[in-house]
């Protein structure tokens, strides 16, 4: 809605002031002045039902209470949100959902980050007055991966929102009435769905927990980065939770361009361990028929006495999953040798849509940066293996395992320089450079989505050994060859892509923001 052409509503918050469209509810209100009023059905993907009664405020000349999630504000409102009144009704609704909730806190997967938890400590209400047995209900499956403990539910129903509203697949209801009331599906069988995680996302407390993390870290001890997820073209905003140096959570984080408040079930376990097992650690220079490992001043002098050497035009194979600066350095270094040509793979997969926000896909596209790569120039291929195979000049291979490469491959290179995170047989019995490299995890930059949205991820594990990015070790070789400026970090780096790029001309690093910006030729983008 514009703000500028909806009528403003004057009204007074806690003895402050303010205008608002009108329209807005009394908790967007609030917000807005820094007020937060306490709630748990409410959620901003969702519709707003007022059932937890969490949110009551006094209305000045209304006869009790308020819900201020779906009040909306009118003209000369007076509203306190932490008056007595309304402080008493928080207390009794908090009361009330604590009857029969479980003392789990010590061993429940939400401490730290439960609302009740964080509602009932504010207001002091450490104790009860129950002297009855708690009703115990029980934990079950509700999907393979998500269990229900009954028992911390607090029947906020923003998981049975989400599958109604969201998800458009209405398979989890409230069975029954009053303190036997609990959430299932109506068959008692669980269900899947390829967003069902989501649910798990919304709900306030631990009473919806992902198995694959249960009793694994606590939250305060998880380092949150934002990020983007490298499970698709989709792009979608994410947070990953890692705990020394492991990614064991990715959680959406809400970008209303790409991905809402949601992500996919595909998204999440594609970054969990990411870049686990056996790693390139230390750049390699070939000696005889042996690597030999060295630092990184004797690999660059190496490579770029080879460059000089004139070894012929530039073939490349390079990785969709690299990130836009990467690219642009390995396009950069083919430039200086003569480009040839460059081509990528893509895994594929079946698209699965989220029908109520319909935008968001996982996409068939299984790797992050497909539209990058297209725009700086490199093509797609069902075999460029095959096609660099023969190859007599300069090879570059960017982060492609080479898995299916033949034996003999890229022996007939005069230069063959692999950059990458693991080793391959390829790589090991051919490369006269090899260069490690941090995966998107260990680094910071930017992807471009399927649309042409250009994001920016940040670096949430260390990268391990003598891992560099191979925008700064590229430029760096540039530098010597006199065929550019070494590049020191992503923010410049990228600015040098977008002063070669006419896609991506008038960006720059920190102007992309939380949410993006979109490339010049957006568009022809794909729906």
């Amino acid at each position: 809605m514009d703000s500028e052409s909806t009528p403003q509503i004057n009204i007074t918050i806690d003895g402050v002031e303010l205008s608002v469209p009108k329209g807005t509810t009394i908790l967007d209100a609030a917000e807005r002045i820094g007020v937060v009023i306490p709630r748990y059905c409410y959620h901003p993907g969702l519709s707003r039902p007022a059932v937890c009664r969490m949110c009551l405020v006094e209305v000045e000349g209304a006869p009790k209470p308020q819900p201020s999630c779906v009040q909306e504000v009118q003209d000369g409102m007076v509203v306190r949100t932490g008056n007595p009144e309304a402080r008493k009704a928080r207390r009794a609704a908090i009361e009330f959902l604590l009857v029969n909730h479980p003392l789990d806190c010590p061993i429940c997967d939400a401490a730290g980050q439960c609302e009740l938890q964080d509602y009932a400590f504010e207001t002091g209400q450490l104790s009860t007055r129950n002297v009855e047995p708690k009703v115990v209900l029980g934990r079950d499956h509700v999907t393979p991966d998500i269990v229900y403990f009954a028992d911390r539910c607090v029947l906020c129903t923003r998981c049975v929102r989400f599958m109604d509203e969201i998800a458009e697949d209405p398979v989890l209801q409230v069975i029954n009435r009053g303190y036997k009331s609990f959430i299932d599906t109506m068959t008692d069988e669980v269900f899947e769905h390829p967003f069902s995680m989501n649910i798990v996302d919304v709900c306030p407390v631990g009473a919806l927990v992902n198995e694959n993390f249960l009793f694994k870290p606590r939250s305060w001890d998880l380092d949150q980065t934002a990020s983007v997820c490298p499970g698709c073209s989709q792009g979608c905003n994410v947070t990953l939770g890692a705990k020394e140096d492991k990614i064991l959570r990715a959680k959406p984080r809400f970008n209303p361009h790409v991905n809402s408040y949601w992500m996919c079930d595909h998204g999440r376990s594609a970054v969990v361990n990411w870049g686990a097992g056996e790693r390139i650690e230390v750049p390699m220079v070939r000696d005889g028929d042996r690597l030999a490992p060295v630092d990184w001043s004797r690999a660059l002098q190496a490579l770029t006495d080879a460059m000089r050497g004139k070894p012929g035009t530039a073939r490349a194979i390079v990785s969709a999953g690299a990130s836009n600066e990467s690219l642009f350095a390995v396009r950069q270094l083919m430039n200086a040798a003569g480009f040839e040509g460059g081509e990528f793979r893509v895994s594929t997969g079946p698209e699965s849509v989220l029908k109520g926000f319909p935008k968001l896909r996982l996409r068939a596209d299984r790797v992050p940066n497909v539209r990058g790569a297209e725009l700086l120039g490199f093509q797609r291929a069902d075999d460029p293996i095959a096609n660099a195979s023969g190859h007599t000049g300069t090879l570059f291979i960017l982060e492609d395992e080479l898995d299916d490469a033949p034996e003999g491959f890229g022996g007939n290179a005069a230069l063959f320089v692999y950059i990458g995170s693991k080793m391959n047989a390829a790589a090991r019995n051919a490369a006269h450079v090899i260069l490690p490299s941090p995966t998107f995890a260990e680094a910071e930059g930017t992807f471009t989505n399927y649309e042409g949205r250009v994001q920016r991820f940040g670096q949430a594990l260390r990268a391990p050994g003598l891992t560099r990015p191979i925008w700064m070790s590229g430029s760096a070789v540039l530098a010597q060859l006199e065929a550019g400026e070494q590049l020191r970090t992503a923010g410049v780096a990228f600015a040098a892509l977008a002063a070669e790029s006419n896609e991506y001309a008038g960006m720059s690093y920190e102007n992309l923001g939380q949410h993006g910006a979109m490339v010049a030729s957006s568009a022809a983008a794909v729906p």
